[in-house]
């Protein structure tokens, strides 16, 4: 089967300094690809090329076997898109908010109204959709930009670190969601320095070191691949390469230790 998303040996260069090398995945139909990596390995930077908002110094990213840079316009009309950091305007309500992403995305009135209406009370915002933006907490904006990225129905998911700011029963709801839109033929790009959270949820895992791809596969593979290893040491030894249990006794002795 032909990937809906895939990455073709990416690079990008910031200057001399190389922030992603070589990097290639692909996303098929009712996959849930996390990605993983400590700060600085270069996942933001692979998410901003795959969803067009920056262009690779080398290699191409391919849509249903297409590269988007040749309909980028028609690229981001499936795609659902999560940032990191999300830019919203506090004085818009949450309602308005919607309204206006709904209107861009050229979604009849009626369909948005009973989308929202829906997506609102699902995320237990729909109480609170008239209120400004600027007054929600860090929880509840990140709902807002879920509910954004879901109302057009996107063929392709991309979620940047989705469940930050979160309380455990929008995490346990977003989590269901993420897995039954991917039992739809879904397909899902899933960013996080968090592993229980890629372990719950993703079909495949890439981990990133340094901009590149040091381990991919599915998750049966990467546990296999970590010879009896638990997953969480084994990329533990991909990506830092120290003594955990050592660092934290070191750091609790500190704690310890009489005062002079």
């Amino acid at each position: 089967m032909r990937p809906i998303l895939e990455a073709q040996a990416l690079s990008k260069r910031y200057g001399a300094s190389p922030a992603v090398r070589d990097v290639s995945f692909g996303i098929q139909a009712g996959e849930i690809l996390g990605v993983l990596g400590p700060n600085g390995a270069g996942k933001s930077t692979i998410v901003k090329m795959i969803t067009g908002l920056l262009d690779p110094s080398r290699g191409a990213v391919c849509f249903n076997g297409e590269r988007i840079d040749r309909n980028l316009e028609a690229f981001k009309r499936s795609l659902g898109y999560v940032p990191e950091q999300p830019e919203l305007y506090a004085f818009l309500s949450g309602w308005e908010y919607l309204d206006m992403v709904a209107t861009l995305r050229n979604l009849p009135k009626r369909v948005f109204h009973d989308k929202a209406s829906a997506l609102l009370e699902g995320f237990s915002l729909y109480a609170r959709r008239d209120e400004p933006i600027g007054g929600y907490s860090k929880g509840m904006r990140q709902r807002i930009v879920l509910i954004s990225a879901l109302m057009h129905d996107p063929v392709l998911l991309v979620l940047d670190e989705p469940f930050s700011g979160l309380d455990v029963t929008s995490a346990l709801v977003l989590r269901q969601v993420i897995v039954r839109l991917a039992s739809e033929n879904k397909a899902i790009f899933f960013s996080s320095p968090v592993l229980e959270q890629a372990d719950r949820l993703c079909t495949h895992l890439a981990v990133l070191k340094r901009g590149e791809i040091v381990a991919r596969g599915s998750m049966d593979e990467m546990r296999a691949g970590f010879a009896g290893l638990d997953l969480e040491t084994g990329l533990m030894q991909l990506t830092e390469h120290v003594d955990v249990d050592q660092i934290a006794a070191n750091i609790v002795s500190a704690v310890l230790a009489p005062a002079a």
